[in-house]
């Protein structure tokens, strides 16, 4: 008998100890919630190592740990917008994945359009230079 009492003197510590763990209804979907905030600034902050990805896409290690820094300023009370600002504060325009243009981004959006008409431009100027040397050569 004292085994048996002592059995159930365990499973109801255990049993204790276990609804005492479980997170409340309440917890779960605040947590929800901060995930999607999470997920929302994540979009919108590029990874500074992938630089093609966003660091909700990104794996790299740079990445997950901006990821738990937007995630711990969330939880303390912090405005999507102020992670954001912190991150551009800290690693300028350029971790926006949309930067803003202005005088110090311009060549972010500028740039390729640049390289694309510098490159068509000697493209033409090579097969004018071409055509000019077959007929000085007939």
């Amino acid at each position: 008998m004292p085994e048996l009492r002592r059995s159930l003197a365990c499973l109801a510590a255990v049993w204790s100890l276990l609804a005492q763990a479980a997170p409340s209804p309440a917890d779960a979907s605040a947590d929800a919630a901060l995930e999607l905030r999470v997920q929302h600034v994540a979009e919108q902050l590029r990874c500074l190592v992938c630089q093609n990805q966003t660091i909700a896409d990104s794996h790299a290690q740079l990445a997950l740990d901006l990821k738990k820094e937007a995630r711990t300023q969330l939880a303390r009370g912090r405005s999507e917008q102020d992670v954001i600002d912190f991150m551009v504060q800290r690693y300028g325009d350029f971790v926006l994945y949309r930067p803003p243009f202005k005088a110090n981004t311009w060549l972010l959006w500028l740039g390729p359009f640049a390289l694309l008409a510098i490159g068509l431009l000697t493209l033409l100027y090579q097969l004018r230079q071409r055509g000019f040397a077959m007929e000085d050569s007939e």
